[in-house]
């Protein structure tokens, strides 16, 4: 019996150390560190998606978010925030300097947060790109997801509530006044549970957050993460509608194809391509771009006129491009097409501009004078702009037809098409030419 308990106790201290071995190895192993800085934008999700699903690949010891943003868009923070919570390894954040709006947003999802000196968190209430306060609908969303996300963490709700709606109050009114938003330091945020530690580097907060000796890996947005990132920024996005829809202009306005259709063409390519890779563009946005296009070709080159071709085709092009713009359409509101409206907005304020400067100098380039006719035609050299039947005033003659009052009647030698005063007068009848205006031949009866 005795020998059976040594036996017992030996097989228990090696289970006990194996385990500590266990835990120490994955306290010291790898923290892949994502960047969270800039703007939050719809090129952040895929990254950051891309680092958890590699970092839980290879067995890391957490992932450690990077923060250092004034926000974004709330749309992509909340794909960033399901991203974080679905993460089968643990997530941390590291607040150094700023962590505003959305990303306040973001660094709750993490289990346990640091912080450098001096850093901030808050704020976070969702406004439009004209710095307008977002409506009360968005604000009670914004407001439910901090809140939700802090219980998620085991942290106050009501903070996290304050950082959106400046009406919530709080029992420590040292944090912020009636009617403010609540934004923590350093200090305020470790005191009410919303930082676990407060380090000077990246390293340091590792290891205070208990991975000591851990090994740090930096990671980057990699080059077509970067690209869709440039290219899917809203001013960026203006550009390339200007550009592309100022190329198609040129060459329905034309009828050629040359430089400027090609930076047209390139710029509608990289944009639906850049939003297609975001996941905010499909297929059939690009489909509805490219019947537009169609539809406008065929009403200025073979229907004529101007009618429900065009105007469709119109349609068809600014509704893809206005689609391709909006990130989620699950979270989609009134509201949330504001910042959308806000590019296309500016976007075809660009194209008016591009447009003038066109037709005001594009005519005078040696290229376009290549395209066109640009010899004057006028009278002293013999063009005229439309037959002169002046000279028919008081010719008599012959209807030829019924005249309703229009018609057609013999006058000497020729055949002309004629319209009296209103009067009706019967095929045979004598007529005379009253009077000529342009291109109308004014008869009456012949008075007997």
């Amino acid at each position: 019996m005795r020998n059976r308990s040594s036996i017992a106790r030996i097989l228990c201290g090696l289970l006990l150390t194996l385990a500590s071995l266990s835990m120490a190895y994955a306290q010291n192993g790898a923290i892949y560190v994502i960047e969270i800085t800039g703007e939050v934008d719809p090129a952040m999700p895929p990254y950051v998606q891309r680092v958890i699903a590699e970092a839980n690949e290879h067995g890391a010891s957490a992932v450690m978010l990077h923060v250092n943003t004034l926000g974004g868009r709330v749309d992509v923070a909340a794909d960033v925030k399901d991203a974080v919570l679905n993460s089968k390894v643990p997530v941390i954040a590291y607040v150094d300097k700023r962590a505003i709006s959305a990303g306040a947003f973001i660094t709750l999802a993490a289990g346990r947060i640091a912080m450098s000196p001096g850093s901030t968190m808050g704020a976070a209430t969702p406004v439009y790109g004209n710095g307008e306060k977002a409506s009360e609908k968005v604000v009670s969303f914004m407001r439910s997801e901090m809140r939700s996300t802090a219980e998620r963490n085991k942290r106050d709700p009501r903070i996290a509530e304050a950082m959106v709606d400046e009406s919530v109050t709080l029992s420590d009114s040292l944090l912020k006044g009636n009617g403010q938003l609540l934004t923590l330091t350093a200090e305020e945020a470790r005191q009410h549970g919303y930082c676990d530690a407060i380090a000077p580097t990246i390293e340091e907060a590792a290891a205070a957050l208990g991975y000591r000796d851990a090994r740090i890996v930096r990671t980057s947005y990699i080059w077509s993460e970067s690209l869709v990132r440039l290219l899917t920024n809203s001013v960026m996005s203006s550009i390339l509608i200007m550009l592309g829809l100022g190329g198609l202009f040129y060459s329905v306005k034309t009828g050629h194809v040359n430089a400027l259709t090609l930076i047209g063409v390139v710029s509608i390519a990289l944009f639906f391509g850049a939003h297609f890779m975001a996941d905010m563009a499909t297929f059939v946005e690009v489909l509805m771009f490219v019947t537009g296009v169609a539809l406008i070709i065929m009403e200025v080159f073979v229907i004529p006129g101007f009618g429900i071709a065009g105007v469709a085709g119109i349609l068809l092009v600014v509704g893809s491009l206005f689609l391709s713009l909006i990130y989620r359409f699950d979270m989609l509101t009134s509201d949330s097409i504001a910042a959308p409206l806000y590019t296309l907005a500016a976007s075809f304020v660009g194209l008016g501009i591009l447009i003038a400067l066109m037709v005001r100098y594009v005519p005078q380039s040696s290229t376009f004078n290549r395209l066109v006719h640009s010899t004057a035609q006028n009278v002293a050299a013999g063009y005229v702009s439309a037959p002169n039947y002046s000279g028919l005033v008081g010719f008599s003659g012959r209807a030829l037809t019924t005249l309703r009052p229009a018609g057609l009647a013999q006058l000497g030698d020729g055949r002309y098409d004629v319209i009296t005063n209103g009067e009706y007068i019967p095929a045979g009848e004598d007529v005379k030419v009253i009077r000529v205006e342009g291109r109308k031949i004014i008869v009456g009866k012949t008075q007997t």
